[in-house]
């Protein structure tokens, strides 16, 4: 297993991550045993839950994993969690990133995690109503405190990446150390504003969804109805799985993902899992799965690394039509070159 820094901090986390999302849900307890000792003895450290998952019962297996286990293998954890969607539909301050929301949040966190500390503390997504500094000097604190030793965005755009860490900056605050955003050969729009906000700011990237909810693994056919076992049949993700059937995109880069993994004899998930893995500025992709059969597989993307001539074909396969103001023209606005004279496309 590759392990590379979390963010800027001087943490070292596994590439790939372990995704509880499915914990309590679509795994019971003894399939989430399964794969939290699958991903230990391969190697893995990064763990991230968070408190709206199965509505706290994944931290609470999680957290029953680490007290079920050794230290030499729990002391090696990295424990991440998040905070910010509604845990009280009748509480009007039971969601945000408020003060006294996530004070309530990371409280209850840290009792289903069984855990003095949480590692990686994540607010889950951007709060309009509540002012970043208030948001970030409770992070701050929690920090100094002892509560979490670091804490990270989620779902956050390229200004208020750049936003939270100007004010953290500005107030001699504990900066963030990651984003955890949606990243996949399907959406790659983050490239555009948000990858370059966190190589400015030093933030590394967490992707969830980098099978963009299974459509790389593969096993879906153009004009075909999603099938029953799957997690696009259901009534909420159908239309989601429409939209993507009716792209042509769609189709040439699951081609291309089909074409890679049968000249390497491994699965389409394995190389869209790498490629990801792949990309710059990212820390840990977060992995996860309904079945233990799956979750072995996507394990097996830990030390895959396609080469230049892979990535150059997903990468194609892939490409955004984009135009101004950032593609087109706008790309030679933003290039400079350090010599005399005028510039290509330029004149006096």
């Amino acid at each position: 297993m590759e392990y590379r820094r979390l963010g800027g901090s001087g943490c070292s986390v596994s590439a790939l991550a372990l995704g509880t999302m499915t914990f309590g849900r679509e795994t019971d307890e003894d399939g989430s045993f399964a794969q939290l000792d699958a991903f230990a003895a391969e190697g893995g450290t990064l763990l991230d839950t968070a408190d709206v998952y199965s509505g706290g019962v994944s931290e609470t297996i999680v957290g029953k994993w680490l007290a079920a286990r050794p230290t030499e293998v729990t002391d090696r954890m990295v424990v991440a969690t998040k905070g910010r969607f509604p845990t009280d539909p009748a509480d009007p301050n039971a969601v945000g990133l408020s003060r006294r929301h996530l004070d309530q949040a990371l409280t209850a966190s840290l009792r289903r995690l069984g855990v003095d500390t949480i590692d990686l503390y994540q607010v889950h997504a951007w709060d309009p109503l509540t002012p970043i500094a208030e948001t970030l000097e409770f992070l701050d604190g929690a920090v100094r405190s002892g509560k979490i030793r670091y804490y990270g965005l989620s779902n956050f755009l390229g200004w208020q990446v750049q936003k939270a860490v100007d004010v953290a900056d500005a107030r001699g605050l504990i900066r963030p150390v990651t984003l955890q955003p949606q990243y996949n050969l399907l959406s790659r729009e983050i490239e555009w504003e948000i990858v370059p906000a966190c190589e400015s700011t030093d933030l590394g990237l967490l992707p969830w969804s980098p099978l963009a909810g299974g459509v790389l693994t593969g096993k879906y056919q153009r004009d075909a109805e999603a099938p029953a076992d799957t997690r696009l049949a259901n009534t909420t993700t159908r239309s989601f799985f429409a939209q993507r059937n009716a792209a042509q995109r769609t189709w040439d880069i699951i081609e291309t993902v089909r074409a890679v993994a049968a000249e390497r004899e491994i699965s389409p998930a394995q190389v869209a899992l790498a490629w990801v893995k792949g990309r710059p500025q990212v820390t840990s992709v977060i992995i996860g799965a309904r079945t233990q059969a799956q979750f072995a597989d996507n394990l097996a993307a830990a030390d895959l690394v396609l080469t230049e001539k892979e990535m150059e074909q997903l990468d194609t396969a892939s490409a955004l039509a984009v135009d101004y103001p950032y593609g087109g023209m706008a790309l030679l606005q933003r290039s400079r070159q350090i010599e005399g004279g005028w510039g290509p496309g330029w004149t006096r």
